[in-house]
Order: structure tokens, then sequence, then C-alpha cells
């Protein structure tokens, strides 16, 4: 049976493009050598959280102050706002500590990754939003957390906010002075910080947990394999041109990312090689459908189709099939369109040597595929109550009922 599940994993894994090596066992075996710290104790993440947010937020949640720090946090939203008055003393110490890029940071790499967003945000809406998006739905404690959590009764508005977290980290100015992805990753911490002491209270969540805990560091690295190494992984598949520098700097901005929100650097990986090597380890197995995944999944997808330009939601089931495998789509029920999966297939990549400069034949589909683009993009940044920010608030409690 155990041989059966690792060739199960391994298979998806093929099938994802996130697996180099076989999947290992479910041991904590990755080397903290082959992370940016280049060295750590090898301990495993999963019985890792955040000691310096967890605390703070348990407290600021069990004296009734959350809500006065949402309204004095409201305006605090570019990387060179000053840290807002009102704050308590001790989430302003906070700040004053973690708000800032690590001393390890690149600015050229971060420079170059802005520029490589810009160049590539066709795919990267693409799989962002459609890939990683739905991808979440069958990683299942990523859907139970979603699901569960206050912001999972408003699902239209979470995937905004999740979506809009990539879009920040994208732009061009998302770590200088006047970006606002710095400030969108300490807000974002200190959600995980609030979610990690509320879902333990929800006995809905806890019926299906099988941890005490929620977003561990591990669970963290899951997210950033289902987003960062994954979408480099398909822009390979792909053939979309990159040159080496490219690929490094991307990764390095997803590297500064994590540790911002909070990933000791002993667990992030210093190089593609090493990336993969870990989500082979700690996403791949993991995957699988759950009651709370396939409700958002559905909620995800209609979202997307309810931006009617001229595109089935045979064509959007069959291109998160072509994204993310036949066996995901299995999993969310998807129905098939084989008309739809013959398009896809065959017009997608006529279309990125179009769009790249290398073919100067436009795909006859060519329009399909734009306004598809055009619509994934439209339905998640024009749900949210802004279209230049993240609107971050922390939660005080879980989903009702």
């Amino acid at each position: 049976m155990e041989n059966l599940s690792r060739r199960k994993a391994l298979s998806l894994g093929v099938a994802l493009g996130l697996v180099g090596v076989a999947a290992p066992s479910k041991a904590w075996a990755w080397a903290p050598t082959n992370s940016v710290a280049g060295t750590g104790t090898g301990a495993d993440p999963e019985y890792i959280w955040d000691s310096a947010t967890d605390p703070l937020m348990v407290s600021l949640l069990e004296n009734g102050q959350v809500p006065a720090v949402n309204t004095a946090m409201a305006s605090w939203v570019n990387n060179n706002d000053a840290l807002p008055s009102g704050l308590p003393a001790e989430l302003r110490a906070h700040l004053a500590t973690y708000n800032k890029l690590p001393s390890w940071a690149d600015p050229v790499k971060l420079a170059r990754a802005a520029d490589f967003n810009r160049r590539k945000d066709t795919y990267l809406f693409m799989l962002y939003g459609l890939g990683s998006g739905i991808m979440s739905t069958v990683i299942p404690r990523e859907a139970r957390s979603v699901y569960w959590s206050v912001g999972g009764a408003d699902m239209k508005d979470r995937a905004a906010k999740t979506f809009t977290f990539g879009y920040d980290l994208s732009q061009l100015d998302a770590f200088k002075p006047t970006g606002q992805f710095i400030v969108t990753a300490n807000k974002t911490r200190l959600v995980h910080g609030a979610v990690r002491h509320l879902l333990p209270q929800s006995p809905h969540w806890q019926a299906g947990a099988d941890q005490t805990i929620p977003i561990s560091v591990a669970d963290i690295l899951v997210t950033f394999h289902s987003l960062g190494t994954y979408v480099h992984r398909k822009m390979l598949d792909w053939k979309i041109p990159m040159s080496r520098a490219d690929e490094e700097a991307f990764l390095h901005s997803w590297q500064v990312a994590i540790y911002l929100l909070g990933v000791p650097a002993e667990y992030i990986p210093q190089t593609w090689a090493a990336a993969e090597a870990q989500s082979a380890q700690v996403l791949t197995p993991i995957l699988a459908p759950t009651p709370e995944g396939l409700d958002l999944a559905e909620v995800l997808l209609g979202l997307t189709a309810e931006i009617d330009l001229g595109v089935t939601r045979g064509f959007l089931n069959e291109f998160v099939r072509y994204a993310l495998s036949d066996q995901v789509g299995d999993w969310l029920k998807l129905p098939r369109d084989y008309a739809a999966a013959t398009l896809v297939r065959t017009v997608w990549p006529a279309f990125i040597l179009f769009r790249e400069g290398l073919s100067p034949i436009a795909p006859g589909a060519f329009y399909v595929f734009d306004q598809f683009l055009r619509g994934v993009a439209m339905a998640f940044l024009n749900k949210g109550s802004s279209t230049t920010t993240t609107p971050i608030t922390i939660p005080t409690g879980n989903r009702p009922g």
C-alpha cells in the first residue's frame, strides 16, 4: 500500500511538473545546507510556528485590541509609510523589528524579478489564478483552514485578497519604498498568528484537522511550492524563454517573500533544484480532495466564469486540467469537454510562441486566449474593495456556523 501511494504521488508530481526525484518518506529529510542560511538544526518544520508573532496575537485577541488595531492599520499601505499611531506598544515594537527586508536581500535581483514579472505577467496571471489558486483546493490543510476561518464565508473576497497578495509581489516596486509588499507580508503574518489561535477553537476545523495548530512553517512552505515552485516549473515545461538570471531573480523574490511571512532562513531553498526537492517532500504527497476543497474550487471557478468573454465553463475546466493534471480535475469533479481540451492543448503552445515573438503567425484562437487572460485578471482583481492595495484585516473569530 505504501509503495502504491508513493507511485501515485510521483505520478501526480510529474503531471504537475513538481517532482524531480522520487517522493520520499514522511520523515523530514531536507538538509538545511540547501537553504539560504546554509546551516540549521534540521528540525521538522511541521512542529515550528511563529514564536515572534503568535504570543503577541494571542494577547491582542484576548485583550480585545484587534478591532482598534485594524482601524489603525487601514491607512498603513506603502512600504515607506510610517507605522500608524494608535498601535499597542508591543505590536509597534514587533513591526519595528520585522517590517523590513532581510540583510541578505539583493536589490539587484529584486529589481530584475520585478522586470521579469512585468515581462511574463501573461503567464503569471494564468498560473497564479488557475494553477496555484485551484491547486490550493486540493491541499487538504489549506482548504480546511481557509474554509473554516472567517474568510471562508466570503470566498470571492478571500480569493481577491489571495490573488492580490501575489499581485503585490509582482509589482515593479514591490520591495521598494513606494511599493506595498513588505507591508502586505507583515499584515499577512499577523493574520496567520491570529488564525493559529482562533481555528483550534472551531469544532468544524477540529473535526477534520490532523494537527493541533494550523499554519506551521511546513504549511507555509507548501504554499510557497504551490505558487513559486509550481509556476517556475510550468514556465519551463511550457518552454517560456527565461535566462538563468531571470530564474534566479524570480526565486529570490520568493525567498524574501516567505522570509517576511516568518519562515526561518534555514528552511528557505537556496536554488530551484533545492526547492523542487523540498516540494517533492512537503507538497506532492499530500495533495488530495476534501469536501471543503470541492466547495472552494467551485466558488473560485465560478468567480472566473462570471466574467463572460465568450469562454465556456468547459474551456475553463479543461485549462485547469491542462495546468494541473487530469487527476486533479477528476478530484474536483470537473466535467470533460473534449473539444475544449483539444483547443487548449493545441492552441496554447502556439499562443505562447506568438506572445514570445517566436512565431509571426497568431493562432486561430488567439482572441479566445487573449480574452481569457483578461477575464482571469478581472475576475480576481475587481472583486476586492480596492484594485490598488490588498485590504487585509486581522480576524477576531472563525466562520459562522
